[in-house]
């Protein structure tokens, strides 16, 4: 194996071998006080539309300047968009939201630097007057064909309206078959899907010495991919992680060199930038509101193009 190309791979595994973050995150850490929603007052509303900072050139794209300084990334390379129609039942409900994360980053080192804990502050502060409740859930070493029977077990378990799940960085390790491991994320979430809870997929960390593996990039590309033929929001870390390390001009380094920036800065931008995805996909409209049916519409901000390749901006409306 090429010298990059196993730094890179050993850079992933050691991402991956953090101490599990699991259980609840509300046992963990208190989430922060918030007065009790008025009874027979208006459902819980979705704060912060899209709102983003003026670029420095014709050719630099605006960030979300809700997002904090360091965190901060252009639409276009950290989400596309969909509608999550469990979630908006729940805050129609005036009920918890129940959250289920799983995969790569439920790992944290310590209670107050674990991902479920930032996920669930950081949701809470989006959705006034809304519980959230994430529950999180590894699945160590285990690569996307064989997560579907435990990822059903845990959906029974916790009977979630949302699962988050991180995929692809277990099966980049094992060096999956890409038309296998695309097959085994589509049943999965279509299995999901099918018992009327929303998926956001999270796509594989960005590591500078994997950028120019191609196996690596077109394994990123397969979650995209997914996430499109689905209808479900994607979180692109590696898109954004990328975009964080170049604009830093500290490389790799920037988010992955220390178990710090790893178990803190990057798992805090992280939970941000989902909570980013889950908020604008839930100011998606209706299909009944706009006289469609069949799948959800994308997206507000389309991936980023492959070489070669453009992903349509959004997705077919009919089955």
């Amino acid at each position: 194996m090429a010298l990059p190309k196993a730094a890179g791979l050993l850079a992933l595994s050691l991402a991956l071998l953090c101490p599990l973050g699991g259980g609840s995150a509300r046992a963990q850490e208190p989430a922060p006080h918030q007065e009790p929603a008025k009874v027979g007052g208006p459902p819980p509303t979705v704060v912060s539309p899209p709102s983003v900072a003026a670029g420095q050139g014709p050719d630099v794209e605006a960030v979300d300047v809700t997002l904090s300084p360091e965190c901060r990334v252009p639409g276009s390379k950290l989400y596309t968009l969909a509608r999550l129609g469990a979630v908006k039942a729940a805050l129609k409900e005036k009920r918890p939201v129940r959250v289920l994360a799983i995969g790569a980053s439920t790992m944290g080192l310590g209670s107050s630097a674990t991902y479920p804990v930032k996920l669930e502050t950081a949701l809470e502060r989006s959705l006034p007057d809304v519980d959230v409740v994430v529950e999180s859930r590894g699945l160590q070493g285990e690569i996307a064909s064989g997560a579907g029977e435990r990822l059903r077990s845990m959906v029974a378990e916790v009977e979630p309206d949302l699962v988050i799940w991180q995929v692809g960085s277990h099966d980049a390790l094992a060096r999956v078959d890409l038309d296998a491991f695309g097959t085994a994320l589509d049943e999965t979430v279509q299995w999901i899907k099918g018992h009327e809870i929303d998926v956001v997929l999270v796509s594989p960390v960005y590591t500078a010495s994997l950028a120019s593996d191609d196996y690596y990039t077109s394994l990123v590309r397969k979650v995209q991919e997914v996430a499109l033929r689905e209808g479900v929001p994607l979180v692109q870390r590696y898109e954004a992680m990328r975009y964080l390390a170049r604009r830093n001009d500290k490389g790799e380094g920037h988010l992955l060199g220390s178990q710090f920036r790893l178990n803190d800065l990057g798992l805090r931008c992280m939970a941000e930038h989902v909570t980013r995805a889950i908020t604008l996909s839930l100011l998606q409209p209706d299909p009944a509101s706009t006289g469609s049916a069949g799948r959800p519409a994308l997206t507000l901000a389309p991936p980023k193009e492959s070489a070669g390749t453009k992903l349509p901006a959004t997705a077919p409306a009919g089955p």
